[in-house]
């Protein structure tokens, strides 16, 4: 599945651009210092925010076209987005949050069932539970969870480490790498973390201060 990204975002007095394709599926990680516009670049994939120009294209799909005035509502776009600071619903515990998704997908829409989903990602025993009783890790596990069973297309990963210690990064490293290699979804993830970036991606996307121009690094 190709990501197809050459947009233009007029905000706060600055000018970002952004230009890339990928022509395979696997992770894709946008990489680069703090404030460059990497989260701003996955909210105008998601339908979160508009570009002032341009398009984004996923697997051929037009999400977003200025000249053809094509702009799809986020609920259209079919990603799975874990965002960084989880926003998980607290008034929701864990099978309330899993199902969220789950149940506002088309029936066509569903590759992934919850029986898989909660031994892939080891929370099963956590369903009862409230997201303020949740240690990160186990947050973040269930965030990505929820992503899951909405039904994506493609998955996008806002800082996923971020929330979580030093001692539950290993765990998250090893789920997101099972995501990548059992479920098969594409990813674009986000870091400014040079390390989590070699271990997870199978190329890179450099982005600078004023959005990114540069192919993909192998």
């Amino acid at each position: 599945m190709s990501f197809d990204v050459d947009v233009t975002l007029q905000r706060g007095g600055r000018s970002f651009e952004y230009r890339f394709r990928t022509e395979k599926g696997g992770l894709t990680a946008l990489f680069g210092t703090s404030g460059a516009g990497k989260s701003t670049l996955l909210d105008m994939i998601a339908g979160l925010v508009r570009p002032t120009s341009g398009r984004i294209a996923v697997a051929g799909e037009t999400l977003f076209d200025s000249a053809a005035r094509i702009d799809l509502p986020p609920e259209h776009r079919r990603c799975g987005y874990v965002f960084q600071d989880l926003r998980l619903f607290p008034h929701r515990n864990v099978r309330e949050n899993l199902l969220y998704g789950w149940k506002r997908a088309r029936p066509e829409h569903r590759w992934l069932d919850v029986p898989t989903t909660l031994e892939v990602l080891g929370i099963g025993h956590l369903l009862a539970r409230a997201p303020r009783s949740l240690s990160g890790g186990e947050a973040q596990r269930v965030a990505i969870g929820r992503a899951l069973l909405s039904g994506p297309r493609f998955l996008l990963m806002d800082e996923p480490l971020a929330s979580v210690d030093a001692q539950r990064r290993e765990e998250i490293l090893r789920v997101i790498e099972r995501v990548r290699d059992e479920l098969r979804r594409p990813i674009l993830y986000v870091s400014h973390d040079r390390s989590e970036v070699d271990r997870l991606a199978d190329r890179v996307i450099p982005i600078g201060a004023a959005g990114t121009t540069s192919p993909p690094a192998p």
